[in-house]
């Protein structure tokens, strides 16, 4: 192979080619990557589609498709909501369809954090006392029921028979009141 030292790596925005737009493979990526978020849109209820930031026309075909019962119908309308979607915000689309379907890691690990603390609460009585002394517009009297409502629940639990489903009534509202707590 006669291989010339400078026609090797040169990127001038053109292909192997010569071409200076997408292969045809890659718009074939593209556009069925549409239509599988085209797919998941019509998968959603409608008051999730009113949050996301959709054209009308397009927001009407896929409101068409979810009410189209016909398969050879129901299989052209999302094509054709596909095809909208060359023009949509597809990545502000995936983003909130990502947040709704994982939530933000901000939120799990704000939840992450609250359950440690419940927990840490029920273990040690110092933690509280920290915890009033950071929150002091806490309800420290509501919280030290909470607490030993949630220890005696926890005791009840220990002792249950397999099967036997365990009581977190409040467990829970402790999560909560300490979620309260929390801008």
């Amino acid at each position: 192979m006669n291989s010339h030292p400078e026609e090797e790596s040169v990127d001038d925005g053109y292909d192997e080619n010569g071409y200076d737009r997408p292969s045809k493979s890659q718009v074939k990526r593209e556009m069925h990557a549409l239509l599988d978020l085209g797919k998941q849109l019509i998968e959603l209820s409608p008051e999730r589609l009113k949050q996301l930031p959709l054209a009308e026309r397009l927001y009407e075909a896929i409101r068409m498709a979810q009410r189209t019962t016909g398969r050879e119908g129901r299989r052209r309308q999302v094509h054709f909501v596909g095809k909208l979607m060359r023009d949509a915000p597809a990545d502000e689309i995936r983003a909130q369809l990502d947040v709704w379907e994982n939530g933000s890691r901000e939120e799990t690990a704000a939840m992450h954090r609250l359950e440690t603390l419940r927990d840490r609460l029920l273990d040690d009585d110092d933690v509280l006392t920290r915890l009033l002394a950071n929150n002091p517009q806490a309800d420290a009297q509501q919280l030290r029921a909470l607490i030993r409502a949630a220890r005696k629940e926890r005791l009840g639990n220990a002792s249950l028979l397999q099967g036997q489903e365990p009581q977190k009534k409040h467990y829970r509202a402790l999560f909560q009141a300490l979620k309260s707590l929390t801008p």
